[in-house]
């Protein structure tokens, strides 16, 4: 009672809706963080991370599937500088996400119900997209087949092939859960199992393209990626609209991982809680956010998290992004080049791997699907781990019958949750071709470039004067809105009419 008598009489009203942010001071990175000095070693083991599942989710269905099917049909030129716009883009729009959470401790789910017309309309609705465009789980679905021909040596064919697929697909989901249950701290959790993962998935494909690739195709890989041109003929803008979504993480709906700055203790996100696993101790996540006084201590402070999160974000997610779509697609150019032939929705989970084992011999197949089931498993990682978290920040924000439900510890709610959707998306997986359905969810992730670049606009004009954007920081997430919000009404129109608007 005392907390809500002090969020009333001392607190800092943003938006509409939600309760007043307390205002705190902001907590030095060595009191979170619980080291005397923040030094560079202790940067690297401490402060980045979140940007890291981040990471793991975006080298996955863009840079393994929709951008080595796009280059491996129609080539670089005009395919890779829609590529490069979007991660660029996305960096950008993601640290914008991440200033409001480490500005009030809040998650993006939670923040956005203080944009008009409030809590009820933008809670329910956000989760209802994240929902709508990744629960169709195509990438577990990709995921269970490569996992499938590791343990029998060959490809997908038969029925009865896929339907033993579809479980190993499965399998990977309670393997999400147990990952998330064993960790003391979620966000810890997938912080280290992403550091393993994509870690070994980025020197691998470095040593394979070192190794086979011809310095041509790295040329002509490089080379597209900065090279402004017309787009190939025969390619439609909703093909280029799934690669442009997926080609970093997912476009206008990223803010759907960017929760983790929370959870990790970045600025104010450290005087709210976190999600544990069933080895942490309990913890409560408070259902509203807290603000730093706008003085000179603080001001000194927030430029302190603000470098962390743009060293977390460029140096991390943004180069992680670009070695992750360069690498995987030039090595597709060379395997293009070597059999004659191109990829399809059907073969391109496993097109790459296949050309490798008849040129080179068996190890390099099976070390290509290692790295392809590691990739797409990274994806479904993050992804499904945000729609059960999204879901519970969601509730406990605005729901006090929830928070009386959970007693204060979320994860009453999370896991049990959490093994609902494990049988949801485990019949999902059968109702459609994997790339298909994640060509679905990268259209859907286009949706929320039209929607989301707004609210945040409002969001952080709002903030305490140290933390608000500068005037090219709103420019930047209008841009967003055009080059995102085009190919997304390029695919409603393909949907509804089975005609593409725009092919080139």
């Amino acid at each position: 009672m005392a907390r809500q008598e002090a969020r009333e009489t001392n607190g800092y009203q943003l938006g509409v809706s939600r309760p007043p942010l307390e205002l705190l001071d902001l907590p030095t990175p060595e009191e979170v963080f619980g080291v005397e000095r923040l030094g560079p070693r202790d940067i690297v083991r401490y402060a980045l991370g979140p940007s890291l599942i981040a990471l793991g989710i975006s080298i996955g269905s863009g840079e393994w599937l929709l951008g080595p099917l796009s280059v491996g049909q129609f080539g670089f030129v005009g395919v890779g500088w829609v590529i490069t716009v979007s991660i660029i883009l996305q960096t950008l729009y993601n640290i914008e996400h991440s200033r409001y959470v480490v500005a009030t401790g809040e998650v993006p789910v939670v923040g956005f119900g203080r944009t008009p017309p409030g809590a009820m309309f933008w809670v329910p609705l956000s989760v209802f997209i994240i929902f709508f465009a990744f629960i169709w789980g195509g990438w577990a679905a990709s995921a269970g087949q490569g996992l499938f021909t590791l343990f029998t040596g060959r490809v997908v064919e038969s029925s009865g092939d896929t339907a033993a697929a579809q479980w190993l697909a499965t399998l990977l989901l309670v393997l999400v859960f147990v990952i998330a249950a064993l960790s003391r701290v979620v966000t810890r959790g997938l912080e280290l199992v992403n550091w393993a993962i994509v870690g070994f998935v980025v020197i691998a494909l470095i040593i394979l393209d070192l190794a086979l690739v011809p310095l041509d195709i790295w040329w002509e890989g490089i080379r597209g990626l900065f090279t402004p041109a017309r787009p190939p003929e025969g390619i439609s803008a909703t093909e280029l609209g799934g690669l442009a979504g997926f080609a970093a993480l997912a476009s206008g709906l990223n803010w759907y991982v960017m929760g983790h700055y929370r959870d990790k203790g970045y600025g104010m996100g450290s005087r709210i809680g976190y999600i544990a696993g069933l080895r942490g101790e309990r913890k409560e996540v408070l259902s509203s956010g807290v603000t730093f006084p706008d003085d000179d201590k603080n001001t000194r402070l927030w430029k302190r998290w603000y470098r962390y999160l743009l060293l977390d974000m460029w140096g991390v997610f943004f180069v992680g992004a670009f070695l992750g779509m360069l690498l995987p697609t030039i090595l597709m150019t060379h395997a293009v080049e070597l059999s004659g032939e191109t990829p399809t929705e059907e073969n391109v989970p496993i097109f790459v791997a296949t050309v490798l084992r008849d040129e080179y011999g068996g190890p390099l197949f099976f070390l290509a699907v290692l790295i392809g089931t590691l990739i797409l498993f990274s994806t479904q990682l993050g992804i499904f781990e945000a729609m059960v978290r999204n879901f519970t920040d969601g509730l406990n924000g605005i729901s006090p019958g929830f928070r009386r439900l959970v007693e204060g510890d979320p994860r009453r709610f999370y896991f049990v949750f959490m093994g609902l959707l494990i049988v949801i998306i485990a019949i999902l997986i059968r109702l459609s071709l994997p790339v298909r359905l994640i060509q679905v969810s990268a259209n859907m992730s286009n949706l929320g470039a039209l929607i989301y670049p707004f609210v945040l606009i409002y969001l952080n004009s709002k903030l305490p004067r140290a933390a608000r954007p500068s005037w090219w920081q709103y420019a930047v997430l209008l841009i967003a809105v055009v080059f995102f919000g085009f190919f997304f009404i390029n695919f409603v129109v393909e949907f509804f009419t089975d005609e593409a608007l725009v092919v080139f």
